[in-house]
């Protein structure tokens, strides 16, 4: 698993990142109670907004963490946004990209260095 600063999670299988927002993200944000997520089909490059979470607290952009192609998104987490709070790296993912360029998967985060970042 890689992590991003704008802390999305990303788990690679093949060509295909699945793309989440981390625990801590989570935590910060509170109880989440609106999700918008892209249309599969559409193509995103690293950095743009791909979907919208907004919570009690505020509305938070989730970026593309690389390049690429939406595949499929997580309907579940759109009918129940608290998914995404009690299994964040689990059953609340957000979409699926497939990548542009595997390599730059290698360029994230892992664990050790997200956990530094975030003091945890």
């Amino acid at each position: 698993m890689k992590y991003t600063e704008e802390h999305e999670w990303l788990r690679l299988d093949g060509d295909v990142a699945t793309v989440g927002i981390t625990k801590y993200a989570t935590v910060q944000l509170g109880d989440l109670v609106f999700v918008q997520l892209p249309d599969i089909g559409s193509r995103w490059t690293k950095g743009s907004v791909a979907a919208v979470v907004e919570s009690v607290k505020a509305a938070s952009d989730v970026f593309a963490p690389l390049d690429g192609e939406i595949v499929a998104v997580n309907d579940g987490v759109v009918s129940d946004p608290s998914l995404i709070g009690s299994d964040p790296e689990g059953t609340g993912w957000l979409f699926k990209l497939r990548l542009a360029d595997v390599g730059a998967y290698d360029a994230l985060m892992d664990g050790e260095n997200y956990h530094k970042l975030t003091g945890e």
